[in-house]
């Protein structure tokens, strides 16, 4: 959305129950109006309406249905105020008024249980933008991401972001193109966009770049669930399979990323009993069946790559050799440095800490990636494993200072102290 909800008033379940609540409300009031800036606005609206009334006036049977409605009545309000506006203007030019109809708020009947989060998706990744420029606006839409948010996603300035969002919204309204929901051929053609949206939703659910909570339950289930849709549009795609079976692999270890006061637990530190292992099932079973069909991408890869670690029952089992060749492989396919800095890890296992150093002094000159936190994070790892204190000392104080998220300023902080009284 355009501006933060005022939730000073509203409980925390009714605060997330918006936010879900958000990307459908947009969906079906773009569905039938089709301008999105202006239904962005009205959907807004109702948010903020709910925001207000709901503490004292309770949540509606139909939470859905209600801001659906709001924002209806806001749409045909601003037709109205157009329509009449280009009347006075006519009849100042003695023209004839334009024999324009409101459409009335949707009935009842319409808003029924339909979802149109997943048209939304596809809407989003628009014909006349970038697939940087529609990823971005999708994950504002969608994914109720802030920019800074975004940001970090995309390695770039917030204010950078922030400018590329009001383009690609300006591009749009200035195309003429609709804003509809795009034939079976347009939607094959926006599938890697849509794909990685919910790849980045679910990171920035699994993993909050910032704030007080390492994760963020809220996108990791709206992620997962338009991943299962987009799954049941394309059950032969290998990429989505790979992608879902990702998600389910990494999503597996939530419950014990996190001690008893929220503080982060790194992978070799798990509790591998608390992992879930139906979800562990349903990924490896996915990739396993994504895998030999033909052509590979990236997220299969990602998965596979979840699915050694995952099936590892100890940590010293992890077959580091093998997740080392996978990491290769991914790299010729991505031009990504957060790639690289997974594979000096996968380096640094398998031939020595200071061979995964090595790897990691050429992405220091990467502009991505040179200043940010999670680089300094594993340069300190590294130097730790090699055994030069000080230097993972000053690093992992450098990518504290870096972070925006609490639960890793805090873990980061920690590792640097404990080093420190050795």
């Amino acid at each position: 959305m355009t501006a933060p909800l005022p939730t000073t008033k509203l409980p925390k379940t009714d605060e997330h129950l918006l936010r879900e609540l958000a990307p459908q409300v947009l969906g079906a009031v773009v569905r039938r109006y089709g301008n999105f800036a202006a239904a962005e606005d009205a959907v807004q609206e109702a948010l903020l309406a709910a925001a207000m009334q709901w503490p004292d006036a309770g949540v509606p049977d139909n939470p859905r249905a209600w801001l659906i409605q709001v924002a209806a009545r806001r749409m045909t309000d601003q037709l109205r105020s157009e329509i009449a506006r280009r009347r006075r203007e006519a009849e100042m030019l003695r023209q004839e008024p334009p024999e324009e109809q409101v459409a009335p708020p949707p009935e009842d009947a319409e808003l029924g249980e339909h979802d149109d989060t997943l048209l939304l998706l596809f809407m989003c990744c628009h014909p006349v933008l970038t697939p940087a420029s529609a990823i971005a606006l999708t994950l504002r839409a969608v994914g109720g991401l802030t920019t800074a948010e975004i940001a970090n996603a995309y390695l770039v300035p917030e204010a950078t972001m922030a400018q590329r969002i009001s383009r690609a919204k300006q591009k749009i309204k200035d195309s003429g193109v609709p804003f509809a929901m795009p034939t079976e051929r347009e939607s094959e053609e926006r599938l890697a966009s849509v794909l990685h949206v919910l790849y980045l939703i679910f990171n920035e659910g699994y993993a909050s770049s910032i704030g007080e909570e390492l994760q963020r339950g809220d996108l990791v289930r709206e992620a997962l669930r338009l991943a299962r849709a987009v799954r049941t549009l394309l059950p032969d795609d290998g990429e989505v399979a790979g992608l879902l079976a990702l998600m389910l692999l990494t999503d597996a270890r939530r419950d014990a990323r996190t001690g008893r006061d929220g503080e982060l637990i790194p992978l070799a530190q798990q509790d591998r009993t608390l992992w879930d292992r139906a979800l562990i099932d349903e990924g490896v079973a996915l990739i396993s069946a994504a895998l030999p069909r033909g052509s590979i991408g990236p997220y299969q890869l990602q998965a596979a790559i979840a699915a050694v670690h995952d099936e590892a029952q100890r940590v010293e089992d992890t077959d580091w050799p093998q997740i080392l060749a996978l990491y290769g492989l991914l790299e010729r396919l991505s031009d990504n440095p957060m790639v690289t800095l997974n594979r000096a890890v996968a380096v640094a296992m398998v031939h020595g800490p200071r061979s995964g150093l090595e790897l990691l002094a050429t992405l220091g000159r990467d502009s991505r990636l040179a200043d940010h936190y999670r680089l300094a994070a594993v340069r300190a790892h590294l130097y730790e494993m090699a055994g030069d204190v000080d230097a993972a000392v000053a690093d992992y104080l450098a990518a504290a200072r870096r972070t925006t998220s609490i639960p890793e300023r805090d873990y980061l902080s920690s590792q640097a102290a404990k080093l420190s009284r050795k």
